[in-house]
């Protein structure tokens, strides 16, 4: 869930900025995170987990053949 986060924060406030200094990134990033918050909604898993480690034990079979 924190690279989602991180993902959606680089895409939506760094991407394109222009910092002058780290104290501009910073607020820039502490703004945008306020904004965020306000109508922040949860982040929703679309699979189940036994779905998500069924594919997990499948690809760890996979790798194992060398």
């Amino acid at each position: 869930m924190v690279e989602i986060f991180f993902g959606i924060i680089t895409r939506q406030c760094l991407k394109r900025g222009t910092f002058s200094s780290v104290k501009d990134l910073e607020e820039t990033m502490e703004r945008y995170i306020e904004n965020y918050n306000k109508d922040a909604k949860p982040f929703t898993w679309t699979k189940s987990a036994e779905y998500l480690l069924g594919k997990m034990k499948r690809k760890q079979t996979i790798n194992t053949e060398h």
